[in-house]
């Protein structure tokens, strides 16, 4: 699956006439409304039919929600799941990881990220487990991320390398959108990876962005994976 950038771009235009058409006025007591609600704990229900017949849109709605109440992250379900102690590969890589980590100075730490709105979580978390299991830091924090948060992340934590996970067919924006934060913010040397239903032309396009490698439902071995992000970790502070 491939998106089409003119069916956002025409999306954007009708919710921009959208906007201009509503009566401004009764857009904002409407927010306001629902703002006061939620605060004060009221049942949201009669303020919310009041915001749908202003023309509020969901994404504002849920806006005003987000500011009085925050947002709630979902367990991610990677710290709370059992562990893989054997298995074919899995010593030689955690072996990898030490070798690596020692060179390093610390342990290996890899950011797994799910940008956009792809609620597909299980390839990533599958991905974060694994890494945990041969012995890297793993940073992830569920679904549905910005890019700009997932580059944050990267900051915050300085991370070795970025992996991420996208099944909505968004990959080439999400993807090149990150790749130009993470130069912007020095973290041009971090190796990043992708994961996802990415047809090959894309992969070619991911790769020109400056991604280090692309992995398919083909690429279903999770030890090669890990084997793979080490090389690169490894070659990175080579180069460094």
């Amino acid at each position: 699956m491939v998106v089409d950038p003119a069916v956002e771009a025409e999306q954007i235009e009708k919710l921009k006439a959208w906007r201009a058409a509503r009566d401004g006025k009764a857009v904002k007591e409407a927010i306001a409304a629902l703002e006061s609600a939620a605060k004060e704990g009221r049942n949201i229900m009669d303020s919310s039919i009041v915001c749908a017949r202003a023309g509020i849109t969901t994404g504002e709605w849920g806006g005003a929600l987000r500011r009085i109440f925050g947002e709630y992250r979902a367990p991610t379900g990677v710290a709370q799941a059992a562990a893989q102690r054997d298995g074919a590969g899995l010593d030689a890589v955690r072996a990898s990881v030490e070798a690596v980590s020692g060179r390093l100075g610390r342990r290996i730490k890899f950011l797994v990220g799910k940008p956009g709105l792809d609620g597909h979580s299980n390839g990533a978390e599958q991905i974060a487990v694994r890494a945990r299991d041969v012995g890297m830091d793993v940073v992830y924090e569920g679904i549905r991320l910005t890019p700009a948060q997932i580059v944050r992340a990267a900051l915050d934590e300085a991370v070795h390398v970025v992996g991420l996970s996208i099944l909505s067919g968004s990959h080439v924006p999400l993807v090149k959108d990150v790749m130009e934060r993470m130069r912007k913010e020095g973290l041009g040397d971090v190796p990043v990876v992708v994961g996802g239903i990415i047809p090959p032309e894309d992969e070619r396009t991911l790769k020109a962005f400056g991604v280090a490698a692309v992995y398919t439902p083909k690429d279903f071995l999770l030890n090669d994976i890990m084997a793979d992000i080490v090389r690169l970790v490894d070659g990175t502070a080579k180069a460094a």
